[in-house]
């Protein structure tokens, strides 16, 4: 089954224990949360306070993906917060390798990033040590973007390239993903996925994550 981890950049921060709540009751799996510096990407979200209170609230797994520079400095400080996921970019790691060693060393499952505009192909020498790849799916650093069309293609040679290792890595996918990309992707192999707008802002959020999960 599908797995969904709604991404509490889309959530109301001024009602953020209720939202939680609603991600507590629900069929999510886990619970995406976008760390952003603005220097990596030019907006900035939230910090170790936010992620300490939620962390104190969420009953889901904490799926982190830090769109930040030099993200490996914030692993320790990440374990201790009992995330399940540190995903870190491609990009802003001069040594991936070190910085996925460092992140399972620390008891948390590593997951690495793309851009739109990276290559799955730049991921051939590491796929085999990383439990996640996350396929953005729309430029990091804002909500509510439109989805890039070529993520589906990008979702089934990612997959072809996993198959080929023998790994067991996930395909996540974040950007766009709503009622009309959510089956296609599926569809091209993804395992994992991010949803914002698209869950918080349903009517029926319970009802919208059984849905992706259903697909």
């Amino acid at each position: 089954m599908v797995k969904v981890s709604p991404s509490l950049l889309a959530a109301d921060f001024l009602h953020l224990e209720r939202d939680l709540e609603i991600i507590n009751r629900s069929e999510a799996d886990w619970l995406h949360l976008d760390v952003m510096d603005g220097v990596f990407v030019p907006n900035i979200s939230f910090g170790f306070p936010v992620l300490e209170a939620v962390a104190a609230c969420c009953k889901k797994p904490l799926d982190v993906h830090y769109m930040v520079v030099q993200p490996e400095r914030y692993v320790q400080r990440t374990a201790r917060l009992g995330a399940m996921m540190m995903n870190v970019h491609y990009e802003a790691c001069t040594h991936l390798h070190r910085t996925v060693q460092e992140i399972h060393d620390a008891g948390m499952k590593a997951g690495v990033t793309l851009n739109p505009s990276t290559p799955v192909s730049m991921l051939e020498d590491i796929i085999a040590d990383v439990d996640m790849v996350l396929l953005m799916s729309v430029n990091p650093g804002f909500g509510g973007q439109k989805f890039i069309e070529n993520t589906i293609d990008k979702v089934s040679r990612l997959r072809r390239l996993i198959t080929e290792k023998g790994c067991q890595t996930l395909i996540e996918v974040d950007g766009g993903v709503q009622g009309e990309t959510a089956p296609r992707l599926v569809a091209a192999g993804a395992d994992v996925l991010v949803s914002g707008s698209y869950v918080f802002k349903s009517p029926t959020p319970e009802q919208t994550i059984l849905e992706l999960k259903g697909l």
